[in-house]
């Protein structure tokens, strides 16, 4: 228990310098706890995994912010529990007053695209694919699978003949990358 205390903080550190082997092995060790943590509060796998890996993408982000007096297993399943009740916030029904007999209705809203919301849906989807060029090749690929051909992390990693573990890194990392050129990029 010792020991794994030390390569834990040692494997903290190394993050903290933004060793990639580091960040692997972090989320390799505690992956199954907070997805566990959080299929026990969605009671679905895909919003788990999705909330799971939102959570190690703010953790390895904000690595610089934690505090080494607290577990960080513990610290991981905080975010997690943040981010979980930040997606109940935007899943919550907007209620409005209806008439004497019932004091509540729930809205019900049409999102079927305008013609107007087609184009820039469409536009949106131009620009996105652009950014996704910058990206070099590998990464290319896997934001390609993951979100326009819709593969499962276990379809990715068949077909890269890799194990899951590294897919749902350079998942991470290729969101990270993206965003980032995103953010640089001069707003017309």
């Amino acid at each position: 228990m010792v020991n794994k205390n030390i390569d834990i903080a040692d494997l903290i550190e190394k993050a903290r310098k933004k060793d990639q082997k580091a960040f692997n092995s972090l989320l390799n060790t505690y992956w199954s706890d907070v997805y566990r943590f959080q299929f026990s509060k969605t009671g679905n796998e895909d919003e788990a995994e999705d909330i799971t890996i939102k959570t190690f993408s703010k953790a390895f982000d904000k690595i610089d912010l934690y505090n080494e007096r607290y577990n960080f297993k513990t610290w991981l399943i905080s975010i997690s529990k943040n981010i979980f009740l930040d997606h109940l916030r935007k899943q919550r029904t907007e209620t409005v007053s209806f008439n004497e007999t019932s004091s509540e209705a729930y809205k019900i809203f049409d999102e079927t695209p305008s013609a107007e919301d087609q184009l820039i849906i469409k536009q949106n989807l131009v620009q996105l694919k652009n950014y996704i060029k910058q990206l070099k090749p590998h990464y290319q690929e896997i934001i390609n699978l993951r979100y326009f051909r819709e593969m499962t992390y276990k379809e990715m990693a068949e077909a890269l003949n890799e194990p899951v573990g590294n897919i749902k890194i350079q998942l991470l990392r290729s969101k990270k990358l993206l965003a980032d050129i995103i953010k640089q990029t001069p707003k017309n």
